[in-house]
């Protein structure tokens, strides 16, 4: 994020537009002078720049995301009103994040049917408007009576939208290493206390003798039936059944 040419533009040497200077060229664009919407766009990639450090963590190359800002800034440009009394940058900075949410949403590894998008987009709408009806946040329940949905759709389609979170995302810096999302994660795999169990294992079985060893292995380590055991080392499924047996009692005794 600390690269200073992106898409060709030397970020170094971005210019900036006076408040005077933006209201005459909207003026002039307004009037169908293309070259005012030029001159608006290069005076404002700056915005682009400060929002686009918003998702330096995303993973994504920040010319891709230098552009996508940049068609949030044209379309804000196009659809800004003059005579509103607000700053073309309070105006222009949420087009320009809501375009780059799009382009990630879109672009998220993880696919989403295009039917679920629609029911979250539409619960999303439909919670704004009753929080705004009701002074407070409507439940799921209350949600799903307004669309005529069941719950379990609603809760799905909400977490079908939801942007996974990289391993690497930081959560804690207090100046020192950062905390990042992975070392709040338990792994019940890798726990001391079933690798010790897995050495024990290990060395219980080496403590059989050959045939025993090859039954078990046959049997829990490849999936295989005690019949198919049987064919595999000619004696009969009765034979496979008591020396498994007798194997893991003596497996048993071992671990203990």
């Amino acid at each position: 994020m600390n690269k200073v040419e992106i898409c060709g533009v030397n970020t170094s040497k971005l210019p900036v537009l006076t408040s005077k200077e933006m209201r005459k060229l909207f003026v002039e664009l307004q009037s169908g002078d293309l070259e005012a919407r030029k001159k608006l766009a290069n005076g404002n990639l700056r915005l682009v720049l400060s929002v686009i450090q918003r998702f330096n963590n995303r993973g994504e190359y920040v010319d891709d995301l230098f552009q996508v800002g940049c068609i949030g800034l044209m379309k804000a440009i196009d659809n800004f009103d003059l005579g509103q009394n607000v700053k073309f940058s309070t105006y222009a900075v949420p087009m320009i994040i809501g375009e780059i949410r799009r382009y990630l949403r879109d672009n998220n590894p993880v696919r989403v049917s295009r039917s679920l998008k629609d029911i979250a987009y539409k619960v999303l709408q439909v919670r704004d408007e009753m929080a705004n009806r009701f002074g407070r946040e409507p439940s799921i329940t209350e949600i799903a009576q307004e669309l005529d949905i069941g719950r379990e759709e609603i809760i799905f389609a909400l977490e079908a939208i939801q942007e996974p979170v990289s391993l690497f995302e930081p959560i804690y810096h207090d100046g020192g290493d950062p905390i990042f999302v992975m070392d709040q994660i338990k792994d019940d795999k890798s726990l001391d206390d079933r690798w010790l169990e897995g050495i024990a294992i290990k060395e219980a079985i080496n403590k059989l003798n050959q045939r025993e060893q090859l039954i078990l292995d046959l049997r829990f380590y490849r999936g295989k039936t005690q019949m198919e055991v049987a064919d595999e080392i000619g004696i009969s499924q009765a034979q496979v059944s008591r020396l498994e047996k007798a194997a893991l009692g003596h497996l048993k005794k071992y671990i203990q």
